[in-house]
């Protein structure tokens, strides 16, 4: 099997644009945010067919060591949609068992477990507001939380989507 340092963002196309601030983020100097960004394997072009795309998007799954979804307005509605590709894409980090970070594109920094698909729901999961500070946060810290909580018995895991307390957010200069 592959050495997983990859992360995963996930995203509906609505919300490409949260996406493509992130890969800004890890090259501007003013912060401090990298990742080993998972779409950078396995280019798989809009002109694909959509099993091609999967396939790609499971290779991409399989190499990751932890995704970042991005919530937004219609996340939770393509996640049900068997036609999208977010549809496939929560059905494969979760058969995985893959750590999710949450990121709220509406800088809640609570889990809207009314945006987040169904699907994802009862597996533990962090979930954050969107911002570089957090995000790095979350990446370096959630993925051994997760972890630690997979080797716990069945009865003493935590479950469901959890968030950071304020006092976090205040520790990183993020008030409120």
């Amino acid at each position: 099997m592959a050495y997983r340092n990859k992360t995963f963002i996930s995203f509906a196309s609505e919300d490409i644009h949260y996406y493509r601030l992130m890969c800004a983020w890890r090259v501007n100097t003013k912060f401090e945010f990298d990742f080993y960004d998972a779409h950078d394997i396995n280019v798989a072009r809009d002109s694909s067919q959509a099993a091609t795309i999967n396939r790609r998007l499971r290779e991409r799954l399989v190499n990751t060591k932890q995704v970042i979804m991005l919530i937004g307005d219609d996340t939770r509605r393509k996640a049900a949609n068997p036609n999208t590709f977010v549809y496939y894409e929560a059905r494969t980090i979760l058969s995985l068992g893959l750590p999710i970070i949450f990121a709220n594109v509406n800088r809640s920094r609570v889990s809207q477990t009314h945006r987040i698909p169904e699907i994802l729901l009862e597996p533990y999961t962090m979930s954050t507001s969107f911002g570089p500070y957090i995000l790095r946060y979350a990446l370096d810290n959630f993925p051994n939380d997760f972890a630690e909580n997979q080797r716990l018995s069945e009865i003493n895991r935590k479950k469901k989507a959890y968030h950071y307390k304020e006092s976090i957010y205040e520790s990183l200069g993020l008030n409120a």
